[in-house]
């Protein structure tokens, strides 16, 4: 069932439905209307036999009626004796009356008083009496009634109401597959554009009379598709950034290498070329290291780990960590912290934004300087005694691999790309700005 179209499903379960409802409605139909026709029917046979005892029967001896059918024989149409049967008996089983047609045959029948059913005495046909005792106790009145009478006429009834449903149920079975087959033709459409998709296009779905509940797929797919080619963008991006960024330190390494090879007998020259290919690795091995970090900084699943981080132990436990590196470069680091803010972040990602910030305003303030770091209730700086930057080259500071010109420092420029990533990821706004009296300026709000 399950391998089944959603279309031949829909029709299997239509069919299904409407005839579990149709038959439910008949049999129900069928038994409100055959109490319904044996009340009404009761209710006549009730009311003929109140009236027959209203008669004075003293005066007759075993008389009988016409019969209805040589009465009605010239009106239209047929005319059925079986509607209802009378006769009058006395208290010790004397017929003194029949209607001429079946009431001669009603038994006698001299304890019961209202309903019960039997027989006639030539048949064996199921009928429904009714019987009534005159006031004076004398005579005893019967109103009989064929049970296969009120079948047929229940029949009759039922066959009126429900066969016009019965032939109608085709044509609203067809109505209703033609509707599921107008309806399924979005989804139809949606199919053949998912089968003809590129696995690049991040374009959105586009569907016309797509059903309102078909329209939160549609946006989790788009969503999903926007998401595929950002993974995908930034993969390439990355492997890009790699193989442009490593081919300069390697191609160092390997100069080196060459040197080490061709200073065989000049011990300065080798040792001159151990130590040029040692920074060399260290500058490939950091910039590898940034790379991996900018690359998990920008994927998406870094918020599940997000929990309460004190800003104020991680600056201190940061700062501890770099004060091996600001002592080699002669730089004093001070923390001022005025408040100890609690915020919902990535602990790991905060500590590195903070020691990129420490590295970067170590690494580009001379020696002697100083370091501010300043912690608020919503804000964090870092700032230091730096040769500052011009306007424009402030409004490129963040940028992939930018660096400023004229630097003498040796770096990738990732540094502080991968500060406005983790900020970005924290709902945090990044600003660069010149220090009084030289320097740069690092601020972040949240």
């Amino acid at each position: 069932m399950r391998s089944m179209s959603l279309f031949l499903r829909l029709g299997i379960g239509f069919v299904l439905l409407l005839g579990l409802c149709w038959v439910s409605a008949s049999l129900s139909a069928w038994h409100q209307t055959r109490e319904t026709l044996d009340e009404l029917f009761d209710t006549q046979q009730m009311l003929l036999a109140k009236r027959l005892l209203t008669l004075d029967f003293s005066s007759l001896d075993n008389t009988t009626l016409p019969g209805t059918k040589e009465m009605l024989r010239h009106h239209r149409g047929d005319q059925d004796d079986d509607a209802l049967a009378f006769a009058v008996f006395t208290r010790d089983g004397r017929q003194v009356l029949n209607d001429g047609d079946n009431g001669r045959y009603l038994p006698f029948e001299a304890e019961y008083q209202g309903f019960h059913e039997g027989e006639l005495t030539n048949d064996d046909d199921r009928w429904r009496f009714v019987w009534l005792t005159t006031p004076d106790k004398q005579f005893r009145v019967v109103v009989g009634q064929e049970k296969e009478y009120r079948d047929e006429m229940t029949q009759d009834v039922m066959q009126a109401s429900v066969v016009p449903w019965l032939i109608a149920l085709p044509f609203m079975l067809l109505l209703l597959i033609a509707l599921v087959w107008s309806e399924l033709r979005p989804l139809k459409s949606l199919a053949k554009q998912l089968a003809q998709r590129a696995p690049d296009d991040d374009t959105p779905l586009q569907a016309e009379r797509m059903p309102k509940e078909v329209q939160p797929l549609m946006v989790a797919l788009n969503g999903l598709f926007s998401r595929i080619s950002t993974m995908m963008q930034r993969e390439r991006r990355f492997t890009s950034d790699a193989a442009h960024e490593l081919r300069s330190p390697l191609a160092a390494l390997q100069v080196q290498s060459e040197v080490i090879q061709l200073a065989a007998d000049d011990e300065a020259m080798r040792s001159h070329a151990l130590r040029q290919l040692d920074a060399g690795i260290g500058r490939a091995t950091r910039l590898v290291d940034q790379l991996l970090t900018l690359s998990r900084v920008e994927a998406d699943d870094a918020r599940s780990a997000f929990k309460p981080v004190a800003l104020k132990q991680t600056l201190q436990e940061t700062l501890a960590a770099q004060l091996p590196l600001a002592d080699k470069s002669g730089v004093t680091l001070r923390l001022h912290a005025d408040a100890d803010p609690l915020i919902q972040g990535h602990p790991l990602l905060l500590s590195l934004l903070v020691r990129n910030l420490l590295d970067n305003a170590i690494r580009y303030t001379p020696a002697g300087s100083e370091v501010d770091v300043r912690l608020e209730a919503s804000s964090l700086s870092v700032e230091d005694n730096g040769d500052g930057l011009s306007h424009a080259d402030l409004q490129r500071l963040g940028e992939r691999f930018w660096r400023p010109p004229g630097q003498e420092k040796s770096g990738s420029g990732l540094g502080l790309s991968i500060v406005r990533n983790i900020a970005q990821l924290h709902g945090m706004q990044l600003s660069f700005s010149q220090r009084p009296g030289g320097g740069l300026c690092v601020t972040l709000r949240w």
